[in-house]
């Protein structure tokens, strides 16, 4: 039986609910991994180099698509909890044809400006020329990436989370077979790999359009969209604070490797790109649980149930808190062979990655209840309290704590500065929870 988002949810059922996301965005992160994989391993060190010192930059030009898609989710979750299915479906068009036309736009400005940050971030020589190849292919699929991103969300609301997983397995297939293609078997190397990235993406933002072009059996269809002022502006306020998330997170991530070059050289901005990926696979079973159960706060909240809304709340906190100690094991656990992984050929640089992620593992115990917090707000419809959760964990503590911990304790500092971070962004969240439980009753 479907489960709805009007149903009175048990751990069973939100858990049923839930894990199809989980599954999806740990499997978009896997196929992130893979890409590394290839390039280290069949390409060499400084072209994996490239790609991470590029890609904070190529995922700030893309936040627009978490902006538009987590905003977007929850305000055509609240409109349907409302009992306004003609208005919900209007926004949701909205929602996909505007966000695709600025992602053309900015992929256009993005390929001409790419050179320039490169080397104003410090990249020379062939790091400089290296991240202007892989950025110039990645971002001709930027429209499709922010639409893939976008539906991501847009499945869960229309209460097709299992179809939103297969069109994400398939995307992330197609990025697999390609990376060992162009990248394992013929000698693409850098351009091989982006050009993989960009099919897959295409796949993942077109199959999409299809089927919600068509007639189907989800809440949710692609038809006529009126420009609503109103509607955009609460959207881009309310997804804000996913748009920030991506922003800070991008420019902290420069920041790192600004100050890994200056500590551990080039082989520091490898480390941080393994530890990067492999902390995004962790981290994405936290953002899959708060995007799988988001449509469901923000219906909840729309329809003023709140002993409904009260009881996911708890039951999400405990389901978190679970996670989180169960990540922790498992990162401490996986340390070892997923340096040897990416980075077995470099004794030196293994031994760094090594210790990089036994440190950043405890950053696990926390960040679940952080991203959890920031998605809460937003599904709330409250978009500066989760703005500011998303702006101090990924903004202004990582940048504190990265700029002078280092002072102290050299490139461990760098390392605990994640930590620290996360452990300030719990207290923060939990003081927003407790401050505002009685004006939405939960």
């Amino acid at each position: 039986m479907q489960i709805q988002l009007s149903d009175k949810f048990t751990y069973g059922k939100l858990l049923r609910f839930t894990v199809p996301s989980i599954i999806m965005m740990v499997f978009t992160s896997i196929y992130g991994v893979v890409d590394g994989f290839f390039v280290s391993n069949f390409v060499g060190e400084e072209a994996f180099t490239a790609v991470n010192f590029i890609m904070p930059y190529l995922m700030i030009l893309g936040g627009i698509g978490f902006m538009f898609g987590t905003g977007g989710c929850a305000l055509i979750a609240k409109t349907l909890g409302e009992g306004n299915s003609k208005k919900a479906n209007s926004l949701f068009s909205l929602l996909v044809y505007l966000p695709f036309v600025l992602g053309a736009i900015i992929a256009i400005l993005g390929i001409f400006l790419v050179g320039p940050v490169a080397s104003l971030l410090g990249a020379e020589g062939l790091l400089l020329e290296n991240s202007i190849l892989y950025g110039r292919v990645f971002l001709i699929g930027l429209p499709f990436y922010m639409l893939q991103i976008e539906f991501q969300s847009f499945f869960v609301t229309a209460e097709k989370p299992k179809l939103g997983l297969l069109i994400t397995v398939i995307s992330g297939v197609t990025n697999m077979v390609l990376d060992a293609l162009f990248v394992g078997l013929l000698p693409w190397g850098l351009v091989g790999a982006a050009c993989a990235t960009v099919v897959s993406q295409i796949v993942g933002g077109v199959i999409p359009v299809i089927y919600f072009a068509r007639k189907n059996t989800s809440l949710l269809r692609l038809g006529k969209a009126e420009f609503d002022k109103t509607a955009l502006f609460h959207t881009c306020t309310n997804g804000s604070s996913e748009l920030m998330t991506n922003i800070s997170m991008s420019l902290v991530g420069m920041l790192y490797n600004f100050q890994l070059l200056k500590y551990e050289g080039e082989s520091g901005v490898a480390a941080y790109g393994v530890l990067m990926y492999v902390n995004f696979i962790f981290i994405s079973m936290f953002i899959g649980y708060a995007v799988g159960s988001a449509p469901i706060i923000s219906y909840n909240y729309g329809a003023r149930r709140r002993d409904e809304l009260k009881s996911v709340l708890k039951k999400s906190l405990v389901i978190i808190s679970i996670m989180s100690i169960l990540m922790f094991i498992l990162g401490e656990a996986l340390a070892t062979p997923m340096a040897m992984l990416f980075v077995g050929y470099n004794p030196s640089l293994l031994e760094l990655t090594k210790r990089g992620f036994f440190i950043c593992a405890f950053s696990f115990l926390f960040s679940g209840i952080a991203i959890f917090g920031s998605s809460f707000f937003t599904a709330l419809n409250n978009g500066p309290v989760s703005a500011i959760i998303s702006f101090l964990r990924m903004g202004a503590f990582q940048i504190i704590a990265v700029l002078i911990l280092p002072l102290w304790l050299g490139t461990d500092g760098i390392w605990l500065s994640v930590v620290a971070s996360e452990v300030l962004a719990v207290l923060v969240t939990i003081g927003f929870m407790l401050g505002k439980r009685k004006k939405y009753g939960y």
